[in-house]
């Protein structure tokens, strides 16, 4: 029989490897370290590496919600949305929702109770933004991911101008702590020079 101090690490590791398994399916793909990944693997791979960093000490809670802030995402394609902001905002919500729901399931089955479920789902919909420290650090993990893995392609879609204003939004949303880090990042020339002028 495991003693008590092995639970919660299996536990641990058994909801994490059902999430890395159910990311796996991704159709869409991502060059991570010049290797192709699955998109939603990989970006959640990198969730979980700066909720590390950011916070050495995170909590089983914001581990798994780091690894399923995206769980199959592509299973609700935007294109079943209307276009435009609202239909934007109406896709991002139900994603949302469903995320947490999967998520639910997969923490239960790994042996956690409904209240750490809750919880999870509280993260990955980001509710208590601004009064609880773990939501920001999942704020901050996301907008440092998406700087890493999508900043440059989208700069390239969108043009400066408008990627100015994308990143003014973006960096509105993160820590005084993780906008430092965000400086550091290993980025183009142009892209850090945007990222610079945002900031200021």
């Amino acid at each position: 029989m495991a003693d008590d101090a092995t639970i919660p690490s299996n536990r641990l590791s058994a909801a994490l490897a059902a999430i890395d398994q159910a990311n796996a399916d991704d159709p869409h793909t991502i060059v991570i370290d010049g290797q192709t990944r699955p998109k939603e693997q990989a970006h959640a791979e990198l969730m979980t590496e700066w909720i590390q960093r950011l916070d050495p000490d995170a909590d089983d809670a914001q581990q798994v919600a780091a690894r399923a802030h995206h769980l199959r995402r592509w299973a609700l394609p935007r294109t079943d949305y209307p276009e435009g902001r609202a239909g934007y905002l109406r896709w991002r919500a139900a994603q949302g929702k469903r995320h947490a729901a999967e998520v639910a399931d997969i923490v239960t089955a790994a042996g956690y109770d409904d209240d750490f479920a809750a919880d999870v789902s509280a993260i990955v919909t980001k509710k208590g933004l601004g009064t609880d420290p773990r939501v920001q650090t999942h704020e901050d993990a996301l907008c440092l991911v998406f700087l890493e893995t999508q900043f440059e392609a989208l700069a390239d879609k969108l043009g400066d101008d408008h990627m100015a204003e994308v990143l003014a939004k973006t960096l509105a949303k993160m820590s005084p702590s993780a906008r430092r880090v965000a400086q550091g990042l290993d980025l183009s020339p142009r892209a850090a020079a945007l990222l610079e002028a945002a900031g200021s």
